[in-house]
Parts: C-alpha cells; structure tokens; sequence
C-alpha cells in the first residue's frame, strides 16, 4: 500500500528498529531528494495494523521519453523474522511500476556481505543481484564501510582508539582547538566553505550550498541530526554533518581547511562526534565509505589513508552486499544499461572536438 504522511513517526521508528535500517529510508530523506529532481513514493506493507516492510523509493523521469527509474536508497526494511513481508512489499512496487513507467528498481540495502539469510530473502522475493555484483565493488552508495560501537563508556571507547590518535585528540585540546555542536542553521555557510576547500584539495564534486541548507531544515532542525565545527581562534577549521536515527549515528559529511591541519582539529571533531552521539542514546557510529579491502589490505590505494584513519578510532571493517534490481522492462533496461552510456560518451567526444 502508499503510506500517507500522516505515518511519518511510525515510519521512522520502523526503520529505526530493524537490524538494517538506514537513515536513507527516513521520511525527512525522501523530502530532501524530492528538492533534487526525483519524487519520493512510500510503500509498505502491514500485519495487524503494524509495519512489517517498507521501502523509500525515489523516482525519476528519464529525459525525453515516458519512462521513469526507481531506486530505493539504502533499503527496502524489513525484520528477517517477517519473511513473506517482503515478497509482498515487492510486488506491489511491480504493479505500481506500469503506472509509473518504470523500467527498473535499483536497490542497496545496508545487509551485510555475510548475512546469507537476508540475502536468500532479497532473492526469493525475485530481486536479482546488479551488474554493479560482477564488477566487483561499487554502487550508488558505499558498499564499504567502517563502524565504530558506542556501547563502551567514554573512557574504555577513547582507549579502544590507536594510541597516535589519543594523542592527537589531547594534542588539538591542548593547542587551542575548539569543538561544538551548538551550531545555527548560519553555520552551514561556513561549513559549505570548508567543504568546497575539502573538495578542490582532495579532487571531488559537492552539491549546491542551497541542498545543505535543506539537510538543516529536513534533518538537523528536527532533531535528526547535528552539524559539529572546530575553531581556532573564532576561525573555521573543520566541520562534521552528523545524522541519527534511533541507536544509529552516521558521519555523512566532513570538511577542513588547509590551515591549522597540524593541530589535529579533525581527530579531536570525530570524537566529540562520537560523544554527542553516545549523548544521545546511540551505540553504533557509522564513518561510512572507505576502500574495499582483501585481506584486510585497501584496494584502492588512494583511499589507504581514509581506511587508516577510520580504522585509528577502533571502527571495524563492514561490507555490504552488492546492488539489487528488479527489470519490469527488458528492452528499456537493456537500453538504460548499454546503449545510454555509449551515446553519452559519444555525445562527449563531440562537444570536444575543435569548432571549424
């Protein structure tokens, strides 16, 4: 069935109570999307009056033609122990999918590359693994991870980090370094700063100033989460977007200046982090994507030095399963997945050649 808004809390609290539940499956997530060009559509299905699956799944309108694609964003959510929920919760996307012209539903659930039993449900349910499965690693979302359990006191949690990085989390308090979490929706400016600064030196793109400002009004302002700054001397020299949901803390979004890098305000800012976090009830802190790892050992030899430092505050290696899709049209999806990438580098190449 549609879930209308007037469900948003016992929406929320679902996700929030199942094993693999995301903040990508909050409602106040769809909202922000719908601010980006695709239209958020809610389903779930129920067992005496009570959620048993749901699923956020975003949709989008394929330029120029009548077709739309639907990608539910770290889900569908469901309880391992209500099996049958999830076949039917698919179905119901399936038959939705026609008025929608849908040609697929792409899908990333946060379940572990080891949970056989989730896994075996996502298929009897007719999902079938993504091509993103055969090419290794990759996806829409990170497929690796790294966690950090909040369930230790302060003082055993800070003595589970590598000794370097106490050091330096007492080393930026000593040097002047100043954290806080009491920020204004203002202070997103500042932030967005430093992150287009993050973004110049580390070779990434960012999203416009206006979607963080909707992340504060969708998220933080309703208590979902919180932006953390670091100061020295009244000046931005980091900034962590933090989100949570239930038990769960998330590190979604970090920045820093090229000044200062030597006081360590970006250890001392991941604790404090982490702290606010265990304030409010949560045991588990999520620093999201780092490399893929064999062995223990980074793939990817650019991100060794993200993986290292994740794995500096004692967080653990996490990986996921890789993309699932469901193809309600065959020839569409064969056109989506081949012949739309050779036309767009065609048309790139184009648009590069020298003008007679």
């Amino acid at each position: 069935m549609i879930v209308s808004e007037d469900s948003r809390a016992q929406w929320n609290e679902f996700v929030a109570s199942c094993t693999h539940g995301d903040v990508l499956q909050c409602w106040e997530w769809g909202e922000l999307k719908a601010g980006t060009g695709w239209e958020p559509l809610h389903f779930a299905t129920c067992e005496q009056g009570e959620f048993a699956a749901l699923a956020l799944v975003l949709k989008r309108r394929i330029p120029r033609t009548r077709r739309s694609l639907l990608y539910c964003p770290r889900g569908p959510i469901w309880h391992a122990d209500h099996p049958d929920a999830l076949p039917i919760l698919l179905a119901e996307i399936g038959q939705a999918a026609a008025q929608h012209g849908a040609i697929m539903l792409k899908m990333d659930p946060a379940i572990a590359a080891d949970d056989e039993q989730a896994i075996a449900q996502l298929g009897r349910a007719g999902a079938l693994p993504g091509p993103e499965a055969a090419a290794g690693f990759g996806g829409t979302q990170p497929r690796a991870v790294m966690k950090v359990d909040l369930s230790p006191d302060e003082d055993a949690l800070l003595a589970s980090f590598h000794s370097k990085w106490r050091y330096n989390i007492r080393y930026a308090a000593r040097k002047g370094v100043r954290v806080t979490s009491e920020c204004r929706r203002e202070d997103m400016d500042a932030f967005y700063d430093l992150l287009q600064i993050t973004a110049a030196r580390d070779g990434f793109r960012v999203r416009s100033r206006s979607y963080f400002h909707d992340m504060w009004d969708r998220l933080v302002s309703r208590d979902m989460g919180t932006l953390l700054m670091a100061y020295v001397d009244d000046v931005p020299v980091a900034g962590a977007l933090i989100f949570v949901l239930g038990e769960q803390s998330w590190y979604v979004y970090g920045a820093s200046a090229n000044e200062h890098r030597k006081l360590m305000p970006n250890h001392l800012i991941q604790w404090e982090a982490m702290r606010w976090a265990k304030s409010r009830g949560c045991t588990s802190y999520d620093m999201r994507g780092v490399s893929p790892e064999v062995n223990g050992e980074p793939v990817v030899e650019a991100l060794s030095g993200l993986n290292r430092f994740k794995k500096g505050f004692g967080a653990r290696y996490v990986e996921y399963t890789p993309d699932w899709e469901i193809v309600f049209s065959r020839p569409w999806h064969f056109a989506f997945r081949h012949l739309a990438p050779i036309a767009q580098r065609f048309l790139a190449r184009g648009r590069e050649e020298p003008e007679d």
